[in-house]
């Protein structure tokens, strides 16, 4: 073979090598374009149920961006999204497809039906609007079955609310510097609204008091001395800052205190 012949050869591999890497680029251009479209769609589609109070169809469709979607320009946005939709919906009469319609029965009261499900009377009221503990038979009420725990990371500084293993909401959080907030598992063993503060060498500092570092909520562990509570400013939120403890604004610690029940699983790692 001439090496002319060779040559023509060679230069129409080139050719062609150059041909099929322009289509693959264009293909995977194109499902890149494609999967920013449908992305787009299904958050336009969102925000639409959304405004509507449809929150549970929201909630699904942000929760498939997320995970069909991780690289979306929005994802930060839909995770806040997502978080706030979650509990604004918990905190709602709103009856979402994992809920429970308790029919109340004569001798029934709050705490005994909150026993019966694990949850809270806090929560059993704030979700059915409910101003006092008094309930008669053949009320309805909305109950949330979901088992929920936390996972404290310390190296990011946030906590994760889970429902049944799955991210509820992640709130960012102040623990311990020289790394003393303990690590393990623990569960919730105390639970204190505006609680007093022992303070070591002084003694006890009342919860009106704004020399109190422990905010409006306590919800203390199974480690002695050690627990979750308000009082963090913004500028200690993702910074290690206490002398163990997990500390968070009132208003996110509020949250927690209302979902969760004692013996509440935490678990926190470095």
């Amino acid at each position: 073979m001439s090496r002319r012949v060779l040559l023509a050869a060679g230069l129409g591999l080139v050719a062609l090598s150059i041909l099929v890497f322009a289509i693959g680029r264009s293909k995977r251009g194109s499902g890149q374009r494609k999967n920013v479209s449908e992305a787009d769609s299904l958050y336009n589609t969102a925000q639409t149920y959304q405004s509507k109070g449809e929150w549970d169809k929201a909630a699904k469709l942000y929760q498939e961006i997320i995970k069909q979607f991780p690289n979306f320009k929005e994802i930060p946005n839909v995770e806040e999204i997502l978080w706030d939709l979650n509990i604004k919906a918990l905190f709602s009469p709103t009856i979402l497809d994992k809920d429970i319609v308790y029919k109340v029965e004569p001798g029934d009261t709050l705490g005994k039906i909150a026993g019966k499900y694990n949850t809270t009377v806090d929560l059993i009221m704030r979700s059915n609007n409910l101003e006092g503990d008094l309930i008669r038979p053949g009320n309805r009420l909305k109950i949330s079955p979901a088992k929920y725990s936390l996972v404290i990371d310390k190296s990011q500084n946030t906590l994760t609310l889970k429902a049944d293993g799955s991210v509820f909401k992640v709130y960012s959080v102040a623990t311990g510097k020289y790394n003393s907030t303990p690590t393990g598992f623990f569960k919730i063993a105390q639970k204190l609204k505006n609680p007093d503060w022992y303070k070591r060498g002084e003694g006890v500092i009342p919860a009106n008091s704004p020399e109190n570092i422990l905010g409006t909520r306590w919800l203390g562990l199974s480690e002695p001395q050690y627990g979750i509570h308000g009082g963090a400013t913004r500028k200690d939120l993702g910074n290690q800052v206490t002398d163990g403890c997990v500390r968070m604004i009132n208003s996110d610690v509020e949250e927690l205190f209302t979902i969760l029940p004692r013996e509440t699983e935490v678990t926190i790692v470095d």
